[in-house]
């Protein structure tokens, strides 16, 4: 519960900077149980890697952001990323 907390955190901040909301998964069955998955739908691939190059946020969400996600590394085992063309 407390990765799933950062990552509403985290959405909800991201959203004040422009960012798309977040999609917030959880695993209920299957190998490895406790999967967290954050989608995020963007227009397109370049619109991405703008949002990754640091979207405008404000000094005070910054610092917010960054006491929410203090220990983040703790919770997880493994990562990885994604990137999905939706085809229809």
């Amino acid at each position: 519960r407390a990765l799933v907390e950062k990552f509403k955190t985290m959405s909800r901040l991201g959203e004040k900077a422009g960012m798309p909301p977040m999609r917030i998964m959880t695993d209920m069955a299957g190998a490895p149980y406790w999967t967290l998955v954050g989608e995020l739908e963007v227009e397109s691939l370049e619109a991405f890697e703008n949002m990754m190059k640091g979207p405008p946020a404000r000094p005070e969400d910054m610092q917010e952001l960054e006491q929410a996600m203090d220990g983040y590394h703790d919770l997880v085992v493994q990562g990885r990323r994604e990137i999905y063309r939706i085809e229809s």
